[in-house]
């Protein structure tokens, strides 16, 4: 089932999703079952897998020299889809991204999601490798979300990159986007920004998902901008959790956001782990209520593999 459609069966009320990592490469697959078993009782419609690009790493030789090798740490997406949805019987979302893979790579990969029953996709750019200053897309491979929104769309409407084809059955995935309510980091401005985001609309992307922020008044007004943009589709808040100390460098770095001066002060005087972890837990439910109250399609949880965290949170919600 399209994500959009479980938007539409909701009657306006508004579901739970979580996201989870693949597992390191050599992991197992009940790691992933770990994180999701005691979260299935919230009944989410459907569960987003990410995906992460490949890494260059150094290694030593015989010789002293280093070479340069090639790795994906995290591979699995497509399998980890297939798993949930016969383990659980809900719809599974698995990322795809421009970075690491050429067209027809991306083409062969949605033909075997397209086979394996899975309607939807989340498009996104991705990040640039480590150590690279900035985003390096494959040979023959796509720079920019928007270009990967429009070769999905074409897929759906029977285009594939040999054209010679007669008779190709249209793929039918239903699209989903990333959304920054403080900007993406890259763009120049906020008004660039949502001109991009509105031309993955107009491309066939069909709702939105954000950015992890800590202050809903951004996320509000993101929508707001949205909306007065022509952006009419719905877009699903993101939340996480910050329940390390660490956290409070790391995701402002990592992510380009703020973190609200009440929370971090309240993350710095939390006497232990146990009582940032309350902090952290107190701060996502009030969050989640005000969202949950002011009518959000879905409110969608990142895990990180933290489920006993994202259950106490989802618990006081649903």
């Amino acid at each position: 089932m399209k994500v959009q459609d479980h938007f539409k069966a909701s009657n306006g009320e508004t579901l739970i999703s979580f996201e989870i990592l693949p597992p390191l490469k050599g992991g197992k697959i009940q790691s992933i079952f770990d994180t999701l078993d005691p979260l299935m009782e919230f009944n989410p419609p459907f569960i987003d897998v990410t995906y992460h690009r490949e890494e260059y790493i150094y290694k030593k030789r015989e010789s002293g020299y280093y070479e340069k090798v090639e790795m994906r740490k995290r591979p699995g997406t497509v399998g980890i889809c297939a798993a949930i949805m016969h383990r659980y019987g809900v719809d599974a979302v698995p990322h795809l991204i421009c970075g690491g893979f050429s067209v027809e790579e991306t083409e062969d990969a949605l033909i075997d999601l397209k086979f394996l029953g899975i309607d939807n996709v989340l498009v996104l750019r991705g990040d640039a490798r480590k150590f690279e200053g900035k985003f390096i897309p494959e040979s023959n491979g796509h720079a920019y979300a928007l270009d990967l929104v429009n070769q999905v769309k074409k897929m759906n409407d029977g285009f594939y990159l040999d054209n010679t084809l007669t008779n190709a059955e249209p793929s039918d995935f239903c699209i989903g986007v990333a959304g920054y309510p403080e900007k993406h980091f890259e763009a120049p401005n906020f008004q660039s920004d949502l001109y991009f985001l509105k031309e993955k609309i107009k491309a066939g992307a069909e709702y939105i998902v954000t950015q992890m922020f800590f202050d809903n008044n951004a996320y509000f007004d993101f929508v707001k901008k949205c909306r007065n943009a022509g952006i009419n589709v719905p877009i699903v808040p993101g939340l996480k959790p910050i329940t390390k100390k660490y956290q409070l460098n790391s995701i402002p770095r990592l992510f380009h956001l703020d973190i609200p001066k009440d929370l971090s002060s309240a993350l710095i005087k939390a006497k232990d782990s146990e009582a940032r972890t309350q902090v952290g837990i107190e701060w996502t439910v009030a969050q989640s209520k005000e969202l949950k109250e002011a009518g959000v399609p879905c409110l969608h949880y990142y895990t990180m593999g933290d489920a006993p965290t994202i259950k106490q949170i989802a618990g006081q919600i649903f």
